[in-house]
């Protein structure tokens, strides 16, 4: 018998299947081609490993110790076997317990996420499996479109076609994000817990896999008792999954983990601002993760920031920097807190050195003929109009070169710059690397230029290398992560500046200073060379001196230049450079200098001595004749002296021209360096 037709009902049946199962078909080879094409497009796993997103600075000190991380932090990459095995399974039991068993996508895991969804309301759990959050890691942003999860879910499917289930895992764990800026497993470790992430334990792995849900929020930096309450979820996940057993999870103890405190934000930051703009001149361009190996000392940086919080006046700013014998940076503050101001008074500041100064007359003096034994008068005397007067008002008569050093004698100063000639003082002060203009003016010798603090100790330390010119630096050497040197930093010989038997005599001179003269509270217990300075009503404080090999210069005072009672070179400067110093040269043998120290043969009387520290009325400001002005008996008391620029142009005795100071790190060059969009302005000077 013929079969009947079919109904119309069935034969639309029929129809779709036919027609579905043909678009199913259809649909299943276009997505095996899209996938397999995926695949073959996919980089390799070795390029994978090393590709990063931006770039990841991490400064290390001398000792290798790590001072702070810039940009990123990726870590050292863990390979599969590597991984503690309580880290795999914390993070597969919260973020994919379906691992093992899927392609890539989950199609369980996003029906129960649509279950949930129509069960709650809202979304409440992702169907994501860890692949796809590879794919979407590496190759994809964070949008929450179609077209982003469909291209994700075929990268996800093309990443388990081309990479076995160990390598994707360890692709997942070297590379996600778990906050704090740290990117991986070894990265987070590092930062939270102090410890490569090989070394991770059971709470440990826990509270990182729990990161991954929220980074900002669950963050040990942001939150640490989150941070440990999401931990416990993540355990309990794992005893529900069979990676935990009910007694490991009792035993877990979460209050015996220490959290590294967060860092970055201190003194470091002034030396690191100071130092890796050079990075621009040793590398050129370069865009890869780099370790950078620095001369900073932790253990001075940590004395020389408590030398110059305690002893800084209140209402005062204070900055050190000490170098060692070849110039690298020991440790350098440029301000009492840099979180409060990050403005480095230490390199960028130009302030009046007041007796300083005088470093280069009595350089230039003894390059002159001149000797420590030389004898010279104390006595008035007036140069172009200009009548210098010494602190305490007094004149010895007749001394020795030596003694109106270490009494710093006002008038000596003024007739051996005039006698060897003020252009002459002014070449010594460039030759030994003032940076700043210099003006030509007979008060210039009692220090009425302008300079930066690192400048002069550079001019200090050149004198303790026997007269040969010292450059500050701050970095030895620069490397990738996995280990390519790409600067190493090469030893120089200083250029001769001036001869060794004048550096000898400054030395002399410089001892002589501190034994007996105003740079007494500076006193270590070993033979020290070095010069106080002071200014105007006491708005600039300043030490300046070597000791053991060790270089290290202290400037005090306010932003706004306002005077600051009782400060004084020989006062608060002096003793945070002896606090320093007694910690810089503790474990260094004991060194004499080339000359002997000799007292002074001229001795201060009693009542002079009594008032030898001065005070605020003993001190004056250069009017705009040169002259100096008792601010108690002149006009306008607390004017400062004149600016030395005003003498630059036509100036017949010739002006330097000024050198540009070394670079700081300001926030465009840090976003850059490290890959960020540019904040703009924020280093600026205090107003």
């Amino acid at each position: 018998m013929p079969k009947p037709k079919p109904t119309g009902f069935r034969l639309f049946i029929r129809r779709l299947f036919v027609w579905g199962g043909s678009l199913a078909v259809l649909g299943a080879l276009s997505l095996v081609i899209a996938v397999a094409l995926a695949a073959n497009s996919l980089p390799e796993f070795d390029e994978l490993k090393a590709s990063q997103n931006e770039q990841m600075i991490v400064v290390r000190a001398r000792d290798g110790t790590e001072l702070v991380t810039l940009g990123p932090s990726y870590g050292k990459w863990i390979a599969a076997p590597q991984i503690p095995q309580v880290m795999k399974d914390a993070i597969l039991s919260t973020e994919d317990k379906r691992y093992h068993q899927h392609i890539g996508v989950d199609p369980i895991g996003i029906a129960r996420s649509f279950y949930v969804r129509y069960r709650d309301g809202r979304w409440r759990q992702g169907g994501s499996t860890i692949t796809q959050q590879l794919a979407r890691t590496v190759f994809l942003n964070n949008s929450r479109t179609f077209a982003r999860k469909l291209r994700e879910a075929v990268l996800a499917l093309a990443l388990e076609w081309k990479f076995s289930k160990d390598q994707v895992l360890e692709l997942y764990l070297n590379k996600v994000y778990f906050g704090g800026g740290a990117y991986g497993i070894d990265s987070a470790s590092r930062k939270f817990f102090g410890h490569p992430g090989t070394e991770l334990n059971l709470p440990e792995a826990a509270i990182i896999a729990g990161l991954v849900k929220a980074p900002s929020h669950y963050s040990p930096t942001a939150d640490a008792a989150a941070a440990v309450g999401r931990g416990k979820v993540v355990l309990g996940l794992m005893q529900e999954n069979g990676k935990a057993s009910a007694a490991q999870v009792a035993a877990t103890d979460f209050k015996g983990i220490k959290f590294v405190s967060e860092g970055g934000q201190n003194s470091v930051r002034y030396f690191t601002d100071w130092a890796l703009p050079q990075l621009d001149l040793l590398l050129g361009d370069n865009d890869q993760p780099i370790e950078v190996w620095t001369t900073l000392d932790p253990r001075l940086q940590s004395a020389a920031t408590d030398a110059i919080q305690r002893f800084a006046p209140g209402g005062a700013q204070g900055a050190l920097v000490s170098m060692d014998r070849d110039g690298a940076v020991l440790a350098m503050v440029g301000g009492t807190d840099y979180v409060t101001s990050n403005y480095n008074r230490a390199i960028n500041a130009v302030r009046q050195p007041g007796s300083a100064w005088k470093l280069f007359v009595y350089l230039a003096a003894l390059e002159a003929g001149y000797t420590p034994a030389s004898e010279v008068v104390d006595e008035p005397v007036t140069i172009q109009g200009w009548s210098p007067r010494n602190s305490n008002g007094a004149f010895a008569g007749q001394i020795d070169v030596r003694t109106a050093f270490a009494y710093s004698k006002n008038t000596v100063a003024a007739q051996l710059g005039n006698e060897v000639g003020f252009s002459a003082v002014a070449a010594v002060a460039r030759r030994f690397g003032i940076s700043t203009p210099i003006s030509t003016v007979p008060s210039m010798v009692l220090g009425s230029n302008e300079v930066r603090l690192i400048d002069m100790t550079r001019a200090f330390a050149s004198v303790a290398a026997q007269g040969k010119a010292i450059e500050p630096y701050g970095i030895v050497r620069v490397a990738t992560t996995d280990g390519k040197v790409l600067y190493q930093r090469q030893a120089k010989d200083g250029t001769a500046l001036v001869s060794p038997n004048v550096a000898n005599g400054m030395t002399d001179l410089l001892q002589s200073a501190v034994a007996t003269g105003t740079g007494a509270a500076a006193q270590i217990g070993r033979p020290v060379a070095g010069k106080t300075g002071t200014t105007t009503s006491n708005k600039d404080g300043w030490f300046l001196g070597f000791s053991s090999g060790v270089t290290t210069g202290v400037w005090m005072g306010r932003d706004d230049s306002r005077p600051v009672a009782g400060l004084q070179g020989g006062t608060a400067p002096a003793r945070a450079f002896a606090s320093y110093m007694k910690i810089a040269v503790a474990g260094r043998p004991v060194e004499k200098f080339q000359t002997e120290m000799t007292a002074p043969a001229w001795k201060l009387d009693s009542e002079d001595e009594a008032n030898f520290s001065g005070s605020p009325e003993d001190y004056y400001y250069v009017d705009e004749n040169g002259n100096l002005i008792e601010p108690t008996r002149g006009q306008g008391g607390d004017r400062p002296g004149p600016d030395p620029r005003d003498d630059q142009v036509g100036d017949p005795n010739g002006t330097l021209e000024p050198v540009a100071p070394p670079a700081a790190a300001n926030e465009d060059f840090l976003n850059e360096a490290t890959g960020k969009k540019s904040a703009g302005g924020q280093n600026r000077p205090p107003q």
